[in-house]
């Protein structure tokens, strides 16, 4: 049975667009014009992902998001912002949705793109119900200035469904922190500028609980009890060897760590 996608869109041109799109990869695809309606479709035909617009009449986008985690509905749902200011997505997520788009760069195979990830992940979870579902609103921050080994966890990451981010320096990796706020951050210890025990220092010291928080893995080459030692004293989350670990590994520690498998 085709997956039915329902899109909460009141600009009628995007709306048609995107249906089309959708319909051509053998979606089946319902449009509906303001928040109200949307609801109504919501429960009358229960798709198995939303395309959810936020300024629109009758009821806005975030109504509609307050709704439904009311009723602890879990349909997915990828937002179509229209600015991306860090203060809209930080509210679309605290209200459950899963990712967004945004309205100025919509392109309609990106749309597809993303329809199809979450819902190939969240098949995934359901059929092995050993992991719970990745989405691209996990954010990986990747430290690390070999070029070589950084490409390579890069795209083992970005396989898994992360959205990865990298620095190659220590003062690069606290900019990014700032602007990215990641989930989780893999962190060399021996880089140019500021070195990954300053970084680590710097992160837990921050006046922002989720940047303070955040899950730090030390992956490095350094395996002296004495560097163990200072990482576990500054609070790191975790600590890898570079030349113990695959890439596979590391992956699993970063799913482990984040609660996305049982350990």
């Amino acid at each position: 049975m085709n997956k039915k996608i329902l899109i909460i869109e009141d600009e009628q041109t995007l709306a048609s667009v995107l249906s089309a799109k959708l319909k051509l990869e053998k979606f089946e695809v319902l449009v509906s014009v303001d928040g109200k309606d949307g609801l109504e479709k919501i429960e009358e035909w229960q798709p198995d992902l939303i395309l959810l617009d936020i300024i629109m009449p009758i009821m806005n986008g975030y109504e509609v998001l307050e709704n439904l985690q009311e009723k602890n509905n879990k349909i997915p749902i990828i937002i179509i912002s229209n600015s991306g200011q860090d203060v809209e997505l930080e509210k679309i997520k605290k209200l459950g949705a899963i990712d967004y788009i945004i309205k100025t760069q919509i392109n309609p195979d990106e749309v597809v793109e993303k329809v199809e990830k979450v819902l190939n992940n969240l098949v995934v979870a359901v059929d092995e119900n050993k992991e719970k579902s990745l989405s691209s609103n996990i954010k990986v921050l990747l430290v690390e200035d070999d070029s070589f080994l950084r490409e390579i966890c890069y795209k083992k990451l970005k396989k898994e469904g992360f959205d990865v981010f990298s620095a190659v320096d220590g003062e690069e990796a606290l900019k990014m922190v700032i602007k990215v706020e990641p989930n989780i951050v893999l962190l060399d210890i021996i880089l140019p500028s500021i070195d990954g025990f300053e970084v680590l220092k710097q992160i837990r010291s921050n006046k922002n609980a989720s940047i303070k928080n955040v899950p730090v893995i030390m992956l490095t080459n350094l395996g002296q009890e004495e560097d163990i030692k200072k990482a576990q004293d500054l609070k790191a989350s975790g600590y890898l060897i570079k030349a113990h670990f695959t890439t596979e590994e590391i992956v699993k520690k970063i799913k482990s760590q984040l609660g996305l498998i049982n350990n």
